[in-house]
């Protein structure tokens, strides 16, 4: 049996103050083992993107566990899990959320030289001509088409070369045919280079090329399967 290299345990977090504080993980424990594909669907608001985004370190929970890659959260102070995060972990997000005044070149680069990498150029000009972009490394996010922008976006979340792969929604923004050749992208890099791939998606046909499919509801875990043939269940 592979190791764990996510294990969530009886998270628990809520948003917002006051009266519009709302509790959005409810007691959520999940274990996703090295190299797995895992699909996370569920209706909006159900705390699919906000468990992504716990994994991710980019949330904090109010109580409970996050371990990744043998490192507990919990006890990692802000500057050493934003360490951690630029090493193990590689985040595509719907939006792109490129830099729009660097090159395609220069997004990628500018986190690898903030880690202290010596090949910063050297490794995103690499990365960018595996997606296909080695003719466009010297353009700007504006003059790039949506699909070109996440190919940017997904060879900076692989240039560290990361333990694990967070994708939210990665196609959201993007027509059909373009969305298709994203996810294929994924998929190969995972298999590839042996990462962990957790995908926040809406399409079930799309989270069923996963291993496994976590189903979220109101908050919690409500369907969990292992197989590639799971079919939803109302």
């Amino acid at each position: 049996m592979k190791p764990d290299t996510i294990s969530i345990t009886n998270v628990n977090l809520s948003l917002g103050t006051g009266a519009a504080r709302v509790h959005i993980l409810k007691d959520v424990s999940l274990r996703i083992a090295s190299g797995e594909a895992v699909g996370l669907i569920g209706p909006s608001g159900s705390g699919k993107s906000t468990l992504l985004m716990v994994m991710a370190g980019l949330e904090r929970p109010d109580s409970g566990e996050v371990v990744v890659n043998g490192s507990s959260f919990n006890a990692l102070d802000e500057d050493t899990l934003a360490g951690f995060r630029g090493r193990q972990v590689g985040i595509v997000f719907q939006s792109f959320h490129l830099i729009p005044t660097m090159t395609a070149l220069e997004n990628v680069a500018v986190p690898l030289e903030l880690a202290g990498r010596d090949d910063a150029n050297e490794r995103a000009a690499r990365e960018l001509a595996e997606l296909g972009l080695g003719e466009r490394l010297h353009h700007y996010p504006s003059q790039l088409s949506g699909g070109e922008q996440q190919r940017v976006a997904l060879a900076r979340a692989m240039a560290p070369d990361p333990a694990i792969l967070v994708a939210d929604e990665p196609t959201g923004n993007l027509d059909e045919a373009t969305g298709q050749q994203i996810v294929d992208l994924l998929f190969a890099k995972h298999i590839e280079r042996g990462m962990t791939l957790v995908l926040v998606t809406h399409d079930l046909t799309l989270a069923q090329r996963c291993d496994r499919v976590v189903r979220l509801r109101s908050g919690r875990i409500d369907v969990q399967a292992a197989s590639r043939h799971w079919v939803e269940t109302a």
